[in-house]
């Protein structure tokens, strides 16, 4: 979506060895071979991805095509110390895959922490922690995610980012729900060029290469370094991976006849530098398991979608889709066969209906070139299920037919905070069924509202107006930049916002806002403060 199109070993030892090893001073010591940090992701009950990039001689950087063809080792251990060592190996890597090196390490026992490093010409790489997957067949008490999208890098400082690792020991993993980094040329979206943070390359990305320097210098970035050798990520992408509201054949700010190259350049970056699994045998669209309590569906919704429709087409006609119909078919078995007590949705972009207000135009104004609303108002954003309404409709009437508990969509995109109760249809509630929730967490730097209409309390008055005419909202905030902590037991979740106090300060300090329960069974969502 154009985010300007809406709203313009013990805990304390454990923290100190796992953290602290990865912080960026002490990556320094990886000299110039391993200048881009470590990662995993995608934990199973046996496995975890591990990923790094090597820069095995000082030509051969990102996006550059140069370097020879190397090996580098790996090693993952149960101890910080690396002194019960569990698998060990190598792997070739070069300039076919940007130097970037990926193992698929499996044979690991369930949820257990494990620390792993990489190795080249005598150096090693910082040491990173990862933590697999409770058994599949185990009841587990609690799951613990870090719910993150929308990190623009002139946007501001990851600090998010930052908080969210000093967090590692509570987190069995972090979600990434998509624009993990944005295709914009420097200057064009947010205050980067007044806080001197620049996108590489400078221009907008089309090719390869550009899209491999633009990975390199997100991954350079000292907080995302930190969360990301603290904690698995599980990804997805939405638009910005890509371009601007990209659809599966084409997007609004490509030239006709050159999406196909820029939409493979982009995925093969994508591969290449994110702890996913082989994007080429599978889709990105998956489901991960913890244990009895979670099951994790994650959505890819910009493959398969067909373009989306203008202020002006209603309707829901035949062939229109934001999944494609094998990934809702997918999506819908799996929800449909879990016996897991929370069926958790990664969902890139909101399915709640949205509907905008009429707005005093003094809003509507400053929105004007970015979000043209209509005297009556309209739905806000087609690029979301918004304008896929057919899709919507079989997911939630399958989700209520089949009598299916604990679906709740867990969503980013939008750089703002909501909490919802879908409605099975939007113009009969309260009084229609509600199949699911819906929890959406803020951007970690990309514009929010206030951002777009400099002003905090239009924002506000935006805000209001908004869940007013949009009841099955229970929580809007369209101010703040942070992260969410999704807190899943067997008898309920709890979701709470963290907002940052400044994105354009390096030293900016972070606070718990608001936070929403839902019981288990109910879909019902009450949002307060943590007690």
């Amino acid at each position: 979506m154009d985010r300007r199109t809406f709203l313009r070993l013990s805990g304390a030892t454990v923290a100190a060895l796992s953290v602290g090893a990865l912080t960026p001073q002490r990556a320094g010591a990886a000299g110039s071979f391993f200048l881009h940090g470590v990662a995993s992701g995608d934990p199973s009950p046996d496995g975890v991805v591990l990923w790094t990039r090597v820069t095995p001689m000082p030509d051969a950087v990102p996006g550059s095509g140069l370097g020879p063809a190397v090996s580098v080792g790996w090693d993952i251990a149960e101890d910080p110390g690396f002194r019960r060592v569990v698998a060990r190996g190598e792997r070739r890597t070069g300039a076919d895959w940007d130097h970037t090196v990926k193992v698929e390490v499996e044979g690991l026992r369930p949820d257990t922490y494990y620390w792993y490093r990489f190795s080249f010409d005598g150096t090693r790489s910082a040491v990173g922690r990862t933590r697999t997957a409770p058994p599949t067949d185990f009841a587990q008490e609690r799951v613990c995610f870090g719910v993150v999208s929308c990190a623009n890098l002139e946007g501001g400082y990851f600090s998010a980012y930052r908080d969210l690792a000093s967090r590692a020991d509570e987190l069995h993993a972090v979600v990434h729900l998509g624009d993990y980094l944005y295709e914009y040329g420097s200057g064009d979206y947010g205050p980067g060029p007044r806080i001197k943070r620049l996108h590489e390359p400078a221009h907008a990305i089309y090719s390869l290469s550009d899209y491999r320097m633009r990975h390199a210098q997100y991954k350079r970035d000292p907080d995302l370094q930190r969360l990301h050798a603290a904690v698995p990520f599980v990804v997805t992408w939405d638009d910005h991976e890509i371009a601007d509201d990209a659809w599966s054949g084409g997007s609004k700010e490509t030239p006709t006849g050159a999406f196909p190259a820029r939409v493979a350049a982009a995925r093969q970056a994508y591969a290449e530098w994110m702890p996913v699994r082989d994007l080429w045998s599978a889709p990105l669209y998956r489901k991960l398991t913890f244990g009895r309590l979670v099951d994790l569906s994650m959505l890819d919704l910009r493959s398969y979608r067909t373009k989306q429709p203008t202020l002006t087409e209603e309707g829901k006609p035949a062939g229109r889709t934001i999944t494609g119909d094998e990934q809702l078919g997918w999506l819908i078995q799996g929800l449909t066969e879990t016996d897991a007590v929370w069926r958790l949705v990664g969902n890139p972009d909101m399915i709640s209906p949205l509907i905008a207000p009429q707005l005093p135009y003094v809003v509507t104004a400053a929105l004007s070139r970015i979000l043209p609303i209509p005297p009556q108002g309209s739905s806000v954003n087609r690029d979301q299920w918004d304008g896929y309404p057919g899709d919507r409709d079989r997911l939630l009437s399958h989700v209520y037919g089949h009598r299916l508990r604990n679906v709740s969509f867990l969503t980013g995109d939008i750089h703002t905070s909501w909490a919802a109760q879908v409605p099975l249809e939007y113009g009969d509630y309260p009084n229609t069924p509600v199949p699911a929730t819906e929890l959406i967490c803020p951007s970690v730097t990309a514009e929010s509202g206030a951002d777009l209409l400099r002003s905090r309390r239009l924002a506000r008055l935006a805000q209001r107006a908004l869940v007013a005419k949009n009841p099955h909202f229970q929580h809007s905030e369209l101010v703040s930049h942070g992260y969410s902590l999704l807190d899943v037991r067997p008898e309920g979740i709890e979701f709470s916002w963290h907002y940052v106090s400044d994105r354009t300060r390096v030293d900016a300090t972070v606070w718990q806002a608001a936070v929403a329960r839902i019981a288990s069974g109910d879909t019902t969502v009450r949002v307060g403060s943590r007690v």
